[in-house]
């Protein structure tokens, strides 16, 4: 109970009893009526002994009935004001304060955090990059993650081309770092700033659309993404590295990446999904 909830409650009661106390005080020390002044005593006046003695019946003179006490009635108490609340402090959605945040949540106990994910426009880029991954698109210029340090590797057999196991593996520290992140935790911190991103989703999407929706949206496009046998073979066109197997090739942009993560790394990503996917609409989030 709050202290001044705990005032309202007590003072009806000591109201109370400070009016009991009133009337104690009043009936021990009211001022009484001035007493009648007593009459000499007769001179007494012995009788003669052969004299008959009248017997006469004793009589009590009472004094007269003080009048009835009438007690003014206490001023009445006004009631205890209703407390104000204080408004709260601003939301800090500040590049700083929410890479604060996300550091807090991590277990990490390297560096990772700080060092993988981007310093500017957190939020925005947050945003951003779901919406594209909801509509089968990547968002290049919005990436929430620093790009792995090694570059993408292949091999040459039997005049073929296959990724090189070593380009599965300079993703699996981003896979460290996710899990490193409760994922109710990660709900939690995504419900504080839900406002924010809500009102950030209605300047590029659909004004009448839940930002959750999207969220969920995203996720599934990722658990679609299918498992394949490694190696997988590969050929360029000069620019870019392309699968040879047309539907590998046909997947759209965000499925194509998860599947450069590798299958170990994008099982843990997938089951990290299903962790954040199931909170998501435990909660009713949806």
């Amino acid at each position: 109970m709050s202290e001044s909830s705990e005032k309202r409650t007590l003072g009806p009661h000591f109201l109370i009893i400070g009016v009991i106390i009133v009337v104690i005080l009043a009936l021990v020390f009211w001022p009484s009526k001035e007493e009648e002044p007593v009459a000499p005593e007769p001179e007494v006046i012995q009788p003669d002994a052969e004299a008959p003695v009248e017997e006469v019946p004793d009589v009590f003179e009472t004094k007269p009935a003080p009048p009835p006490l009438e007690l003014e009635e206490p001023d009445e108490v006004p009631p205890m004001p209703e407390p104000v609340e204080p408004d709260p402090e601003p939301l800090d959605v500040s590049d700083p304060a929410i890479k604060s945040s996300l550091l807090d949540i991590s277990t990490a106990t390297d560096d990772s955090v700080n060092r993988m994910i981007v310093n500017e426009g957190l939020l925005q880029r947050f945003v951003v990059s779901v919406t594209n991954l909801a509509n089968d698109e990547m968002a290049p210029n919005h990436q929430l993650l620093t790009p792995p340090e090694q570059t993408f590797r292949v091999y040459s057999q039997a005049g073929k081309q296959w990724i090189d196991a070593a380009s599965y593996k300079r993703y699996t520290p981003y896979v460290n770092m996710l899990e490193s992140f409760e994922s109710e935790a990660l709900l939690g911190m995504y419900d504080i700033y839900k406002g924010d991103i809500q009102d950030k989703y209605a300047e590029i999407g659909d004004l009448n659309k839940n930002f959750n929706e999207v969220v969920l949206d995203a996720i599934d496009q990722l658990l679609d993404t299918p498992e394949v046998p490694v190696p997988v073979e590969v050929y360029t066109d000069s620019v870019t590295y392309k699968y040879t197997d047309p539907r590998l090739e046909n997947l759209n942009e965000p499925q194509k990446q998860l599947l450069r993560t590798g299958p170990d790394n994008m099982r843990r990503i997938k089951a990290k999904l299903r962790e954040i996917k199931v909170l998501l609409e435990e909660n009713g989030s949806n």
